[in-house]
């Protein structure tokens, strides 16, 4: 029994498909998401999805930071930005990294709420840099 599997971006639906496992990068650490899985929510950090189907990675997709909910017949992964690892640019993380890096610099560390956002991309940005790197 599969689970079913949706991500979705702000733009449109990127994926809808069954999948033996999917494996989500969330703030806490990874998680593996078989059937039967105990309900959650959980925040998610800039890192790889992967999804399993016959006992190996099938499809990796790059998430840049959203929320998860998980059931025990699915997953529904609400991404601020998902991209597939075949579509991920060294150049493009390392132009985000330098402007996020600037942004962190220039926020004022007092506002809680910019200094946050700030510290965010700058996370989102370092983990696309490492997932543009990745083999």
């Amino acid at each position: 029994m599969p689970v079913a599997l949706e991500i979705v971006s702000p733009e449109k639906l990127l994926l809808s498909r069954p999948v033996d496992m999917v494996v989500v990068p969330a703030e806490e650490g990874d998680i593996g998401v078989l059937p039967g899985h105990a309900p959650m929510i959980v925040t998610l950090r800039g890192g790889f999805a992967s999804l399993y189907e016959g006992g190996k990675v099938t499809t990796k997709l790059f998430i840049a930071g959203g929320f998860a909910e998980i059931t025990p017949e699915r997953c529904t992964v609400l991404a601020d930005e998902a991209h597939p690892a075949a579509e991920l640019s060294k150049a493009e993380g390392q132009r985000r990294l330098a402007a996020a890096e600037q942004a962190w610099e220039a926020v004022d560390k007092m506002d809680v709420a910019a200094r946050d956002a700030a510290l965010a991309a700058l996370q989102v940005a370092r983990a696309m840099v490492d997932a543009a790197e990745a083999p």
